[in-house]
């Protein structure tokens, strides 16, 4: 097999993996990683307009999320209002139930990234996230992906 292959497959193993095991965990939340995405990123960044939340997921393509804040908003944990000084924009921002779910949800991306830290210990990840940082580059998540870095400074 080679390597291009293996690396396809790993990734792909990796990805299942770890969403497994956070669609696991965050189900005592009663939320999808896809909604634990939404609730971080609000968390780290409101208030924002749908198409800046959109601008920010990984997880879909695209720039409006709706179904997705839907869910949330349903769920009491998003809060749509009218943007200051332009009312055709509506911005997002997490209720006191969302930000009591975006702590939880923290505390699970913690375990979780304690668990990577420690089957990393004694590598140099720099080439392995030089070269997925590569394979995403131009796509729209690679996109949003290097805007969520750059936010976060």
């Amino acid at each position: 097999m080679r390597q291009a292959e293996m690396l396809r497959y790993l990734v792909l193993a990796a990805q299942r993996e770890g969403n497994r095991r956070l669609t696991q965990d965050l189900r005592v939340l009663g939320l999808t990683p896809s909604q634990s995405e939404v609730l971080r990123i609000l968390g780290d960044q409101q208030p924002l307009t749908l198409t800046g939340l959109g601008e920010l997921l990984v997880c879909e393509s695209g720039t409006n999320p709706s179904r997705l804040v839907d869910r949330l908003v349903m769920a009491g944990l998003v809060e749509r209002a009218i943007a200051v000084g332009d009312r055709r924009q509506v911005t997002l921002t997490l209720t006191a139930a969302g930000r009591e779910a975006e702590a939880g949800v923290r505390d699970i991306e913690q375990r979780l990234y304690a668990d990577l830290d420690a089957a990393s210990a004694g590598l140099d990840l720099g080439p392995t996230l030089e070269l997925l940082g590569r394979a995403v580059a131009g796509q729209p998540a690679g996109d949003a992906f290097n805007r969520r870095v750059r936010l976060a400074g």
